[in-house]
């Protein structure tokens, strides 16, 4: 299955990133309308419109802006550097669980993108700014919790201790990030024990 190059395709086929391309079944036939309303607005708004990532993708002054996305029960407007936008009406939403900064619009109903057609510009007008002033989203230190687990092993184990925190940030956040991915406590002591050769060989959780 090719993906599409062409944003014309988009409109009339479907991203091509799946079977249901160029078949009435595509989600983007579901929201056409609302789709092109969409499209409406960023082109009026001076937008540049391309092809990223076999989706609709709105540029100016050289930075994206937002993509387009249309899925089964939804279609949606994500906006590029969300840490920059002042979300004053309070609609924007996180792409996923894993998703630091809200940032998208979800339309369940074509009729929606009418009725937020002023907030929509709003935002795609302070991206656009932001743009062309080179104004760039502040970098965030996300801290990982520490699992219990963890902690308590360095507690009991100095050698361990020393070398852990020997590590470099990105390393000991990944062992923090596969600890807590792990929903029992015999998991993460297990992962520990497992780890221990890694960490004070200065590894990363990853790492081989």
């Amino acid at each position: 299955m090719a993906m599409i190059t062409d944003a014309e395709d988009f409109f009339t086929k479907g991203c091509g990133r799946c079977a249901r391309f160029a078949t009435p079944d595509c989600s983007t036939r579901q929201w056409i309308r609302g789709l092109n309303q969409l499209r409406r607005i960023c082109r009026d708004m001076g937008l540049e419109e391309v092809v990223k990532w076999a989706h609709p993708t709105y540029m100016h002054a050289g930075r994206n802006i937002a993509i387009f996305g249309a899925f089964r029960g939804d279609f949606r407007l994500s906006f590029m550097n969300p840490a920059l936008l002042r979300d004053s009406e309070g609609v924007l939403e996180p792409q996923g669980p894993n998703s630091r900064t809200p940032g998208m619009i979800r339309f369940t109903e074509v009729e929606q993108v009418s009725a937020m057609e002023p907030v929509i510009r709003a935002y795609l007008r302070q991206l656009m700014d932001h743009a062309e002033a080179g104004t760039k989203p502040p970098k965030v230190e996300h801290q990982i919790d520490m699992p219990v687990e963890l902690a308590e092993a360095l507690d009991a184990d100095p050698e361990l201790a020393e070398a852990f925190h020997a590590l470099t940030p990105g390393r000991q956040k990944s062992y923090l990030f596969n600890l807590n991915q792990a929903r029992q406590s015999v998991t993460r002591m297990a992962r520990v024990e497992k780890f221990r050769d890694k960490i004070i060989a200065g590894k990363g959780a990853t790492e081989r």
